[in-house]
């Protein structure tokens, strides 16, 4: 059975950032990821996550210059010394945290560029991510495809172009981090897409589609996805990464298929 992270970025946004640890292990969850924890000083989140007693598992890269439309600086012509600046940044709140997992964002890149430039500078610099990475306390690095709906023009939007890349820069710690929302929205197929890039995959998160809502709202079975993964023997945790409809809580009938229950349900059922 899958084990199953909550992203505190996404989910539970009743509550302020760190509170939202304390509601996903509430709520049943066991782990947790978050896209941009950086305005949670590491001490201060490694006390929470310590406090509660469930590990954040996943982290993202700083993104730049976020309400600029800023999604990451690793492909970015111009702003290597930026890009080494966030990964810097990564590297050090992951440590703090214990946090296993960095995702690299590759970025939007300006209109002028020139075909093929992102995508070679990206390369160029997770070369020198996986090699800093290699000397401290990080497990993995991972890129991930994201659709051009909800972020046009972002340099990195398909399995096969990470595949690709990785294929060119071979090295161990360096892997996919395949999502089920943004690889159907770009591809389809994604149980085909598991079995086909599952050599990379690194880390797996979902949410339902078309919409990015719970995964069981939408056109995507995750549940028949969620037994791929356990077919495949993958054991590392699964990130829901969804916007929920209303309360998050409220949207987790879904989470209760798989031993999920808020403690609240718990208490009330007297078990």
């Amino acid at each position: 059975m899958p084990r199953f992270a909550a992203n505190i970025s996404t989910m539970f946004t009743e509550c302020p950032l760190i509170d939202r640890v304390q509601a996903a292990a509430d709520a049943g969850f066991e782990a947790v990821e978050c896209q941009f924890p950086y305005e949670i000083a590491p001490q201060d989140m490694k006390a929470k996550l310590d406090s509660v007693g469930i590990p954040l598992v996943l982290i993202n890269t700083p993104p730049g210059d976020f309400e600029a439309g800023e999604r990451g600086l690793a492909a970015l012509p111009g702003r290597e010394a930026d890009f080494r600046q966030a990964l810097a940044e990564a590297l050090a709140y992951a440590e703090a945290v214990a946090c296993p997992k960095i995702h690299v964002m590759a970025g939007v890149l300006p209109e002028e560029s020139a075909d093929g430039e992102g995508l070679s500078l990206f390369e160029q610099n997770l070369r020198y991510a996986a090699l800093e990475a290699s000397d401290r306390r990080v497990e993995m690095l991972l890129i991930e495809p994201i659709n051009t709906r909800d972020i046009p023009g972002y340099v990195l939007t398909t399995p096969e172009q990470a595949r690709e890349l990785l294929d060119r820069l071979k090295v161990p710690n360096l892997r996919l981090q395949y999502d089920f929302y943004h690889t159907q929205i770009m591809r389809g197929d994604v149980a085909k897409g598991l079995e086909e890039f599952w050599p990379l995959i690194g880390h797996v998160q979902f949410a339902g589609v078309p919409e990015r809502q719970e995964p069981d709202v939408g056109e995507l079975n995750c549940d028949y996805l969620f037994a791929c993964l356990d077919r495949l023997g993958y054991d590392g945790w699964v990130g829901a990464e969804y916007f929920p409809l209303g309360r998050t809580e409220d949207g987790l009938s879904w989470a209760s298929r798989y031993g999920i229950f808020a403690k609240s349900t718990l208490l009330a059922d007297g078990s």
